[in-house]
């Protein structure tokens, strides 16, 4: 630690921020007493919650010797303007905080780092991109792309964007624009003009600004995120040239960092805090050193360090789905066929929005189905044989192939990953939807990344159906869904 960024606080107190195009934004900062520059912190609040919303984490980042500015996001709160849904106002808005702190504050111009959960984590990224004075981003439950958010494999996300739209309304002012963005969402229309509007809401399509800019990068993320599904989180990753930090956990949207809110111990900020030491104060925690990716497991307390992510899977298991509900080994089934009622619901699900994965992931416990209660006239469901001795360590994105017919123009299907047990009780552990324009199409439907260890003697079983309450699905009530011979999952493995 050095000493002139150490001591006493200057205090606490409240600040409006003047944007470019002259809006208010509310704010607070923390600044260390002791003479000199500082490094300094741009915290930005999440969706509908205000600048206090950091302020535990604030006070020990000052109490460190940083200089803390939080602010809360136009069109929210107390802040002017409309909601901009990290558009261009709110990347500028960024900056203008930045440009505020170096007017008003001891903070080093040379020493400027952004952090943010959710919303704020998806503008620290977007800012990143365009803001060259940023020298270190932490984005936790963040987005790289806006668009696969909204409705990943043409699924649309029914309770995630309920969500989002009603605290907005509670706490906010939506924009004209966003009214009609999430008007054609819930009417399901001009899905290319949601497309474009997202693209420069998406840091999925300005990689290499960051690159260019060369800030340092730590994504954090929970597996289970019904928001921001964390696949996108992998790719941006893997693209990524600067110093770059990959971390995953059991849990749902912003639920793995929650507590650290609180103040309380949370491993998701003490590699924050480690992060902008190392980067922003030169401080050896060791972490820059460190493999790049973190992978916490589903169901066990190790906490596992790979290099980079082409690491995480050292092989993948090809099982083939049969006519008899097998997952086998063989290279070929021979040619088959299951027609399914897609129009109805069964016991299989991923659960709501929030509470089933922020649930695991405060408990352990995973959705669970009791696999004898899933109808097979409204499912397919092909079980492996038992794992060996070793179980099996599943690490990476399972990836499902399957030739499909609709007896419909169009037609959905979510494929659901179970560890089975030997009564038959299956712990979900991975799944993802896909929708099609069409009679007939393959699906290739990459499952959402998982770290999770099947027991010896248990067995993965996979269930494919067409209805879920997380999903928005295109099959009517009497629609049938045909899967045919040639379908295998491509199982990832340590």
């Amino acid at each position: 630690m050095r000493p002139a960024e150490a001591g006493a606080l200057a205090g606490f107190r409240f600040n409006d921020i003047t944007a470019a195009d002259g809006v208010t934004l509310k704010s607070n900062v923390i600044e260390p007493a002791t003479p000199g520059r500082h490094p300094a912190i741009v915290l930005v609040a999440s969706w509908a919650l205000n600048d206090l919303q950091y302020l535990a984490q604030a006070r020990k980042f000052a109490d460190s010797g940083y200089v803390v500015l939080s602010y809360t996001a136009r069109g929210f709160w107390l802040s002017g303007g409309t909601i901009d849904v990290a558009g261009p106002r709110d990347i500028a808005d960024a900056s203008s905080a930045i440009d505020w702190l170096l007017a008003h504050t001891t903070a080093d111009p040379g020493r400027i780092g952004i952090v943010g959960m959710s919303y704020g984590g998806g503008i620290s990224l977007l800012t990143a991109a365009r803001d060259p004075r940023i020298k270190a981003v932490a984005s936790l439950s963040g987005w790289a792309d806006l668009a696969a958010s909204m409705a990943d494999q043409d699924t649309r996300r029914p309770q995630s964007a309920w969500f989002l739209q009603t605290a907005a309304r509670l706490a906010g002012r939506p924009s004209p624009e966003m009214t009609r963005i999430l008007d054609d969402y819930w009417a399901d229309r001009d899905a290319d003009g949601r497309e474009r509007w997202a693209r420069g809401r998406s840091v999925r399509h300005s990689i290499e600004a960051i690159n260019r800019n060369n800030p340092a990068v730590l994504i954090a993320h929970g597996m289970g995120d019904s928001i921001f599904p964390a696949n996108q989180m992998l790719d941006l990753y893997t693209a990524l040239r600067t110093p770059k930090r990959l971390e995953l956990a059991p849990g749902d949207h912003a639920t793995v960092e929650l507590s650290g809110l609180a103040g309380i111990q949370n491993h998701v900020w003490d590699s924050v805090r480690r992060w902008l030491d190392f980067y922003l104060r030169g401080i050896d925690t060791g972490i820059g050193k460190e493999p790049g990716v973190v992978l916490r497991p589903h169901n066990s307390p190790a906490v596992e360090y790979y290099p980079d992510w082409a690491r995480v899977t050292g092989r993948t298991d090809r099982a083939v789905l049969t006519g008899t509900g097998d997952l086998s080994p063989a290279e070929t089934a021979g040619p088959w066929e299951l027609r399914i009622r897609a129009g109805a619901d069964t016991p299989a699900n991923g659960g709501l929005a929030l509470l089933t994965n922020g649930f695991e992931g405060l408990t352990g416990i995973p959705p669970v189905v009791w696999l004898p209660a899933v109808p097979r006239r409204n499912a397919g469901v092909w079980v492996s044989g038992p794992a060996p001795a070793g179980g099996w360590k599943v690490r990476g994105v399972p990836h499902l192939h399957a030739p499909v017919t609709s007896s419909q123009p169009s037609g959905t299907l979510i494929a659901y990953l179970y560890d089975l047990d030997a009564l038959g009780f299956g712990k979900l552990f991975s799944h993802a939807p896909t929708t099609w324009r069409g009679y007939a199409t393959t699906v290739d439907l990459p499952l959402q990344v998982t770290a999770y260890d099947v027991p010896p003697g248990h067995r993965l079983a996979l269930v494919v159906d067409g209805k879920d309450p997380l999903y928005a699905d295109a099959n009517q009530r009497d629609s049938r869904v045909t899967i045919g011979g040639g379908s295998w999952l491509r199982i990832p493995l340590a």
